[in-house]
């Protein structure tokens, strides 16, 4: 069955869920933080092969340790770029179901557009072309609430239009988006495009746009210094565990679900204080935040999601909640921190 992107309505024809049991995956960026996540739930679910594919510019392998050590020879790992079409194309063949989540970050976006189009659209062409023509079963893509911009509506709905959007990376996904629609229209190729919120959580990027702060506040606090916070701290976000959004991938595969997106977020609106308090808690800490002069950091100043349909249509719901999902990124973050001072002494 196949959902209209416009209302969720399913029609009768091909069942396009995917068992991932017993079945071969390619992953794209699978060594970095969420990649990573659904590599380890991908062993869990018993996938026959998983092949990753990663240039290891955001990607760590030591992000892969755990899947490798449980998985054995169904894990391989291949170090290339997506817009290498030979290795593309090898790759690819006689996979059945691909999850695409190689990117850039959106800063690096912003400075470097043409790497950027090369990277996030061309790369992406190469993938989709190659799972088409290799006969793969089904693409979960990893898109962004980049796409919407600032919305004029809340919670948001998958139907908001692109129109605000002045981000390359938001223009790249949403194109992205539109190039896995036409490949189902003309070669009738089988995709699920998530669109994740405010992405947290062990492994994560510590150059992200939002993840970022984080990590220097967590810095700040280990010292004893209390969080800062640039302007009154009113900004809003819709933060999402890692592991919440390697299951929503999962999920995606195994839904009869083809031709739509979905937004992927807890749908609980955190302001940047809220934030910092929560980290505060997580951090066992008693400081307080602190404020400093607003600067200007992106034009979005409120996210909260309607996740809605990848309830009905998934059967998914985020089930880490903030407070807890922040307690296990700091275990993650002092381990790491940890590892690092070690291995410098």
């Amino acid at each position: 069955m196949s959902a209209d992107k416009s209302d969720g309505v399913m029609s009768a024809d091909k069942s396009t869920a995917q068992p991932l049991a017993g079945q071969r995956i390619l992953v794209t960026g699978g060594a970095g933080t969420i990649g990573s996540a659904i590599v380890d739930q991908l062993v869990a679910a018993d996938a026959a092969e998983i092949v990753v594919v990663d240039n290891f510019v955001r990607g760590r392998r030591e992000n892969l340790a755990d899947a490798a050590s449980a998985a054995g020879e169904r894990l391989r790992v291949v170090e290339g770029d997506i817009n290498d079409r030979a290795l593309v194309t090898s790759l690819t063949e006689g996979i059945d179901v691909v999850f695409h989540l190689a990117a850039l970050r959106i800063t690096q976006c912003a400075e470097e557009p043409r790497t950027a189009l090369e990277s996030l659209v061309d790369g992406t062409f190469t993938i989709i072309e190659a799972a088409a023509d290799a006969g793969v079963k089904k693409i979960v893509a990893s898109s962004s609430a980049s796409v919407y911009g600032l919305a004029e509506s809340f919670p948001t709905t998958e139907r908001h239009h692109p129109y605000n959007n002045d981000t390359f990376y938001g223009a790249a996904k949403a194109f992205n988006e539109g190039m896995l629609r036409s490949f189902k229209s003309m070669r009738d190729l089988d995709y699920v495009a998530l669109r994740y919120f405010n992405v947290y959580g062990p492994r994560m990027d510590t150059y992200g746009v939002y993840t970022e702060v984080l990590i220097r506040w967590m810095e700040r606090v280990a010292r004893g210094e209390a969080p800062l916070i640039f302007g009154d701290g009113t900004q809003t976000m819709d933060f999402v565990h890692v592991h919440d959004i390697a299951r929503a991938n999962i999920l995606a595969a195994r839904a009869d679900a083809t031709d739509t997106v979905y937004n992927i977020a807890s749908s609980v609106e955190t302001s940047l204080l809220g934030l910092a308090e929560a980290l505060l808690a997580a951090m066992d800490s008693d400081l307080q935040p602190e404020f400093g002069p607003a600067r200007k950091v992106n034009n979005v100043t409120r996210r909260l999601a309607d996740i809605t349909a990848a309830e009905r249509d998934l059967g998914w719901r985020p089930e880490i909640e903030l407070v807890p999902g922040l307690r296990d990124l700091v275990v993650w973050w002092r381990a790491e921190t940890a590892a690092t001072a070690g291995a410098s002494a």
